[in-house]
């Protein structure tokens, strides 16, 4: 008797310690232009700079944008041969991933000068920093922690009451935790870096309205926050920027 009490315990113990997964929907605050040639890969904001990469074959690139307007206030062409992706800054670097040439470039931060090629082991998809640290994903469940250098510290597999997130995107660390976007959808999730497991998810359908969508227009991609803490959206080849706050889905 005191053997079966005791396994009820230990099972009430991990389904009441087990935090239920919170929902958000993503309400807009503010739209702002996106330029839609730009199919997004990396955004984030520099100090009072809002820096974006962007991908496809023979149109990648890097630029620096005028949040107010969308235009690009700078802007480097890559070769047709590689295929940008996420971006971030660390230690006064800037790291650019590419997609599939298992490459990243680095930049200075400060003069976004070029400063050199070095190996990378997987596909780039998304990459950001907690300030310490680069994170990264590649397509698959896994986000990787990785010093200046790139070289892997740890892994986590993200997982979504208990199963796998696969296609995450995107990345930006919020409040001490990695946002990503899924890939191919319209949802972002909020993962704990320490084990992680995904805390809240992000409903962001309905975003961009219809109406302002073309034959062109690709998948929700590209989280930034500020210096202020204001969280902003956008896609591949959106013609909007979107200001959000979370508001609990009803």
């Amino acid at each position: 008797m005191r053997k079966v009490a005791f396994i009820l315990l230990a099972l009430c113990a991990l389904s009441c310690g087990s935090a239920k997964v919170r929902e958000y929907k993503a309400q807009v605050v503010k739209e702002y232009p996106h330029d839609v040639t730009s199919y997004t890969q990396g955004l984030f904001f520099d100090g009072g700079r809002f820096i974006e990469t962007t991908g496809q074959w023979g149109e990648s690139t890097l630029r620096t944008v005028d949040l107010e307007t969308g235009e690009a206030l700078s802007r480097q062409d890559f070769s047709r041969k590689y295929f940008i992706e996420g971006s971030c800054i660390l230690d006064g670097n800037l790291y650019i991933l590419t997609w599939t040439n298992k490459l990243a470039f680095i930049y200075d931060a400060d003069s976004l000068k070029y400063k050199s090629t070095v190996a990378y082991p997987r596909e780039g998809w998304g990459i950001t920093t907690d300030g310490k640290q680069l994170i990264a994903s590649d397509g698959s469940s896994f986000l990787f922690f990785m010093d200046k250098d790139l070289k892997e510290l740890r892994r986590v597999r993200v997982t979504l009451d208990g199963k796998s997130v696969r296609y995450l995107n995107e990345l930006e660390w919020i409040d001490g935790k990695v946002w990503a976007n899924v890939y191919t959808s319209d949802s972002i999730v909020i993962i704990n870096p320490e084990d992680g497991k995904v805390e809240a998810t992000v409903d962001c359908r309905g975003l961009l309205p219809a109406k302002d969508r073309t034959p062109q227009t690709d998948v929700l991609n590209g989280i930034a926050v500020d210096a202020e803490g204001r969280i902003f959206l956008t896609g591949k080849y959106w013609p909007k920027l979107y200001e959000i706050q979370l508001t609990k889905k009803k």
